[in-house]
This record gives structure tokens, sequence and C-alpha cells, in this order.
């Protein structure tokens, strides 16, 4: 029995992000050890609470992907994994292509 919930696999992939809590005016930046097509893990020291709604600017290669998402886990001190929502069907062309690079190499 395979214990994976994801709809899609996540591949290693370290990028740089933006992520803005619902009702907040400050972001912060953070970084993504890995990444799917439905959400990422993101390493935060001061890791949000589960059910938070966010927005996700991901920065793949010259372009930010404007994503909004909810965080699924939360493991303390170390960082999150976040489900995506929504995103732009440009956007997900474009994550989607990136992801595909990344078992090219």
């Amino acid at each position: 029995m395979n214990p994976e919930r994801r709809r899609s696999p996540r591949k290693k992939a370290a990028v740089q992000a933006e992520i803005l809590l619902q009702g907040r005016d400050v972001s912060m930046r953070v970084s993504t050890p890995d990444l799917s097509l439905c959400g990422c893990y993101i390493e935060n020291m001061y890791t949000l609470p589960i059910g938070a709604r966010l927005k996700i600017g991901l920065w793949i290669e010259e372009s930010k992907l404007r994503i909004s998402g909810i965080v699924k886990t939360c493991d303390p001190v170390f960082g999150n994994g976040i489900q995506f929502l929504e995103m732009s069907e440009q956007d997900r062309d474009q994550l989607e292509k990136y992801l595909d690079a990344l078992n090219e190499d």
C-alpha cells in the first residue's frame, strides 16, 4: 500500500517564493525544497497554522507565478506543506514545463 496522498509527485526544486497570509499586509520570503503541480513545501522557521489561506509568488526562471493556497501541514521550526488552490492556466503551464525539465536533468 502506497502512503502517498498527493495528486502529483513532488520534485526536489529549490525555488524562491514569497507568501502573503490572507488578511496581512507584509509578505515573507521563503524557499521550497520540493515542488509539484499541486503544492509545495516551504522552509520557514516561523511556521504557519494549518488551514491558513495565502497567496504565493513562485519565481520560476525570470517569471513570478501567482498562486493561491492553503496550509495543509505544519512542522514547527522547519516549514509547512502548502496545497495550491488556484493559478492561471498560463502559470500552470509554465510550472508544468519547469517540472518536466527537472526530469531531464
